[in-house]
């Protein structure tokens, strides 16, 4: 195995472990724990999930460098350009539309308003499901290929 391919699976698996342990364990279960608010919550999940998008932003960057030598010479297989082309697509909706009007919607209830629950939480954990099948089917690809 290639430096390049190396780097791409291993940036691919932490990857898929982050949003796993973040976003299907971290997440909902902080609002079980004792005394914490719907404030301190939100406000914890805002700075996981900076901190988490910020990562992720840099493994798209390493995993857009690293993947076209996997194949070195070659094409890169379509399997593995679709999955990540998946992730990435996944992370800029994110990015530019879901994460926005949820830290409008954190604002306001933050500030004390009472809001209706949102629907942009769904969007979000729909596209972070999305990114852990795309992952570990590029993960998978890259070992196999």
């Amino acid at each position: 195995m290639s430096t390049g391919a190396a780097i791409a699976v291993a940036v691919t698996f932490v990857w898929l472990g982050m949003v796993l342990g973040i976003s299907f364990l971290e997440a909902p279960l902080k609002f079980r724990a004792p005394n914490v608010t719907l404030q301190i919550g939100l406000g914890i999940g805002r700075l996981v999930f900076r901190a988490l998008n910020t990562v992720e932003v840099g493994f798209a960057v390493v995993l857009l460098a690293a993947v076209p030598t996997v194949c070195a010479g070659e094409r890169t297989p379509l399997g593995i350009v679709v999955a990540f082309a998946v992730v990435f697509a996944a992370l800029a909706i994110q990015l530019i539309a879901v994460r926005p009007r949820l830290t409008r919607r954190s604002d306001e209830v933050l500030a004390g308003a009472d809001v209706p629950r949102s629907r942009g939480h769904y969007v979000y954990i729909g596209l972070e499901a999305a990114k852990v099948v795309a992952l570990s089917t590029a993960g998978i690809l890259l070992l196999t290929g």
